[in-house]
């Protein structure tokens, strides 16, 4: 029965990243997006001789692609990118999160938020107030927020501490249980978007590789299965 366990656990991993891969395409315009990918790992025991054993696959690891994203211009005055390395800090209510989508808007409070609600933090893990009244917000390379000359804020850019730790909630934001610390040197462009690290191509290309090793392993599975019914009905004889 080993073969059916060995060729399940294949599929199941397949599967997984045919998954993955079909989020990856459906979020190609989604901006701050990061692309991910399956991560296989092997599991191989012993089959009792010297030269046998059994092996079987899982895909439970994720890799989170950090590749910097095309950086789209739109003249917005709350719409930041990031250049180079770093994460915007934002609050949610389930605490400090990490994003890479700097489309901001002031919220009805005043308070910079994301598009979600979510609030947008200062390099102090407070929220930023943009107060109504003022013209001419000017944001500093360095995310220095200004209004008429003014210094209002400075924006919070993080890198976690383990960035193999990120863990995705939704479709741009990251928990980052290991911590972060700030960017020394952030550069942050206002009037500008960073879009998603996705590239088509490769999503497409990978997917049709996965789908027709899918059915190879589904046609092994269905001759395997035959195998074993012909071997039990001469048996039953």
């Amino acid at each position: 029965m080993s073969t059916g366990y060995v060729t399940l656990s294949r599929q199941s991993g397949l599967l997984n990243e045919m998954q993955s891969i079909a989020n990856n395409i459906a979020n190609m315009s989604t901006t701050g997006f990061r692309r991910e990918g399956v991560v296989f790992s092997e599991f191989i025991k012993s089959g009792g001789t010297p030269d046998q054993s059994v092996s079987l696959a899982a895909a439970r690891g994720r890799h989170l692609d950090l590749t910097q994203g095309t950086l789209e211009p739109t003249g917005g005055t709350f719409d930041l990118a990031i250049e180079g390395d770093g994460f915007f800090m934002v609050g949610t209510e389930q605490g400090e999160r990490l994003t890479r989508a700097g489309s901001f808007v002031p919220g009805d409070t005043g308070d910079l938020m994301t598009p979600d609600g979510n609030l947008v933090l200062d390099d102090g893990g407070a929220p930023i107030f943009i107060p109504p009244d003022v013209s001419n917000v000017a944001i500093a390379t360095d995310g220095t927020v200004s209004a008429e000359g003014r210094p209002l804020a400075r924006i919070g850019v993080v890198v976690p501490t383990d960035p193999a730790g990120l863990t995705r909630e939704g479709s741009t934001l990251f928990s980052a249980p290991d911590g972060f610390e700030p960017v020394e040197s952030p550069r942050v462009l206002q009037g500008f978007v960073e879009g998603s690290n996705v590239n088509p191509v490769v999503e497409v290309a990978r997917m049709i590789e996965v789908q027709r090793t899918y059915e190879l392993g589904q046609s092994f599975s269905e001759k395997e299965g035959q195998r074993i019914s012909s071997l039990i009905d001469m048996l039953s004889r």
